[in-house]
């Protein structure tokens, strides 16, 4: 067993993370598995509790373990990454689909509703204009990840209102059967606690992390054509963004990645 180097100018606490990240990278502790105690650690590196605290701290804030109290220490489930949700005009299912993840939708609404104020203004359309309310919760390899709630003008798709969506992207739905492709959109990003309906849903404790991405999509005449609130599981998402660098002009502009 690898050990700490009494003789290196790297703090203990810095040497002990990395032997627990090397267990926990090399599968000898995986997803779910209960570490060894603070106790433990101390005796099996000869090191203070100090030493292990501040090293398990560390990698609860990278979020390779979480502590549950009276419990223990448990290694974290590993966080899904989106890599072109946020910058590109892709969906989470296409996403998904991409990289071999398996994705099904629970639809828990499917219903046409009158546009409240804040859906007619994301939409341009009039207040209690005629709306497909589309409410889905995603899971992904059987576990909830993210609860979508999407609106989209019933005059231009009218056909959603009856489409079966459980194994199917909601884009690939509008495009073929709709003759609708998202043109460019708009999408913003924020931190939140998750209240009682969703953390019930998404299977998380009342106050869990939860990430917010709220979207407005265009077709390419400039209508909009969707509005979507998401709610991501904090613990389990993670997004990914490239920047490229425009030589000579100081810019930076997002790129998608193929």
């Amino acid at each position: 067993m690898a050990r700490i180097d009494r003789k290196s100018h790297t703090p203990y606490y810095l040497q002990l993370k990395d032997l627990l990240q090397q267990r926990i990278g090399q599968g000898e502790w995986r997803p779910g598995d209960l570490i060894p105690s603070e106790a433990d650690l101390c005796k099996s590196f000869g090191v203070s509790r100090t030493v292990v605290r501040q090293a398990l701290q560390d990698l609860t804030y990278q979020g390779l373990i979480v502590r549950q109290k009276g419990k223990g220490t448990f290694v974290a489930q590993p966080k899904i990454t989106s890599r072109g949700l946020v910058h590109s005009l892709e969906g989470f299912y296409q996403d998904m689909a991409e990289r071999g993840v398996r994705l099904v939708n629970q639809v828990l609404e499917q219903t046409l509703v009158p546009a409240d104020s804040d859906v007619a203004a994301n939409l341009g359309i009039e207040r209690l204009a005629p709306v497909v309310k589309l409410v889905r919760l995603r899971f992904v390899e059987g576990e909830p990840i993210v609860l979508v709630t999407s609106f989209l003008p019933y005059e231009r798709c009218r056909q959603l209102i009856q489409a079966d969506l459980q194994k199917r992207s909601l884009y690939a739905f509008l495009d073929e059967e709709c003759g609708l492709k998202i043109g460019r959109g708009s999408r913003s990003i924020e931190a939140i606690s998750a209240g009682e309906p969703e953390a019930k849903l998404l299977k998380l404790k009342v106050g869990a992390p939860l990430i917010r991405l709220k979207s407005v999509s265009y077709t390419s005449d400039g209508a909009a054509l969707e509005y979507f609130d998401a709610l991501f599981r904090g613990d389990r998402s993670r997004f990914e963004v490239e920047i490229m660098d425009i030589a000579g002009h100081g810019e930076t502009r997002v790129r998608r990645k193929r």
